[in-house]
């Protein structure tokens, strides 16, 4: 027996998931919206775990490729406080490797057969025809039918609407993302403060994060706890206007801290923290299931990229050994998943509050202090 796999998002776990299943024979067509491989920068460094994302490479058969895109010393962790006194400093131990995640996204690509990537096909809606079979609408006017989906579509999922009513909800805080380039010789008090992996600087409800790229690249993640409103009111567009407000939540602070903010080398990103509900699922619908945030959309807390990646190598691995019961397939493939998204989310949640709650940032260093 054999089947056509339609995999809607060419992020890290659609990817995985098609590479998965091209090392098993199985043919799999992806629809990206992105108009190119290039269209967009890709997110800053992901450390890349040994029990998911290294255990998702490894179906995948690319290890050595992953190692070679290894940057080494990129795990190191630190915590300063507002003044740059240095509270917790932890060098990296290679146990949790770190990779640009434009890297690892070239690496899948690049293992794929070409034509499998269909890029600018946006997905407008889907809707079931019966007996487990799919049609896909695309903004352009076309549509295909499937015989298996999967919806590895992120966080806005247009495939979840076949299994689920659930949308993410705000959490009530945001990440402003931004970037200083060849900053050891441009800011060396901030480079120096950040160090050779990641910098946190956190109080209650707010902190500055950093992490160290190759190439003297610093990237940044500016967190506060606020409502949704009130970034509504900063004019994203007007570049210096938003450096100059976001940079005043942190008055009295350092200046190897907050000119990561106004030093920027790049335009101000917000980035909306959304999240599904802790234990989201639903029931077994034929010929459809999800992966990666579209199915389990959680806090950011190292852990998203790394879970959807080992979800499409789990689902990949499910497809090829169930050809005789795919619904059976899926069906063990979500029962796991589940189970483990389940517990990820509540982790994400609390690595939030251990970030930004009251006890910030002594409860997160006391969290990785029990960690070594």
């Amino acid at each position: 027996m054999t089947i056509s796999v339609t995999i809607v998002g060419a992020g890290l776990g659609g990817l995985t998931l098609a590479r998965v299943l091209h090392v098993h024979g199985i043919p799999a067509t992806i629809y990206e919206a992105e108009p190119s491989a290039q269209a967009r920068a890709q997110g800053g460094q992901l450390d890349v775990h040994e029990h998911d994302g290294q255990r998702a490479l490894a179906a995948a058969g690319l290890m050595e490729a992953f190692r070679a895109i290894v940057h080494e010393g990129g795990d190191a962790t630190r915590a300063l406080d507002r003044d740059g006194n240095v509270l917790f400093d932890q060098p990296g131990d290679g146990r949790r490797p770190e990779v640009l995640r434009g890297n690892l996204r070239r690496i899948l690509i690049d293992s794929l057969p070409a034509g499998t990537i269909r890029w600018g096909r946006k997905l407008a809606g889907a809707r079931p025809l019966g007996a487990g079979r799919h049609e896909l609408r695309f903004t352009d006017g076309s549509a295909v039918e499937t015989e298996l989906l999967v919806g590895a579509d992120g966080a806005w999922s247009k495939v979840r609407p076949l299994l689920s009513d659930a949308d993410p909800a705000y959490l009530g805080v945001s990440y402003v993302e931004t970037y200083l380039h060849d900053a050891d010789r441009r800011f060396p008090a901030t480079a120096a403060a950040v160090g050779s992996g990641g910098m946190f600087a956190l109080e209650p409800g707010k902190g500055i994060t950093a992490h160290r790229e190759p190439a003297g690249v610093l990237h940044t993640y500016v967190q506060l706890m606020r409502p949704a409103a009130w970034f509504a009111n900063i004019d994203f567009n007007d570049g210096a206007a938003a450096k100059t407000r976001i940079a005043a939540e942190f008055d009295g602070w350092t200046s190897a801290l907050t000119t990561l903010i106004t030093g920027s080398d790049t335009a101000l990103v917000l980035r909306t923290i959304n999240a599904l509900p802790v234990g989201h699922r639903w029931d077994r619908t034929p010929g459809v299931t999800l992966l990666g945030d579209a199915a389990h959309l959680s806090p950011p807390a190292g852990d998203g990229a790394n879970l959807a990646m080992l979800d499409g190598a789990e689902l990949g691995e499910a497809i090829a050994g169930g050809l005789a019961d795919i619904e059976g397939a899926l069906a063990a493939y979500e029962a796991a998943m589940f189970s483990r998204s389940e517990v990820a989310a509540a982790g994400a949640h609390q690595v939030l509050d251990l970030c930004l709650g009251t006890r910030a940032p002594f409860s997160l260093i006391d969290f990785l202090t029990a960690e070594r």
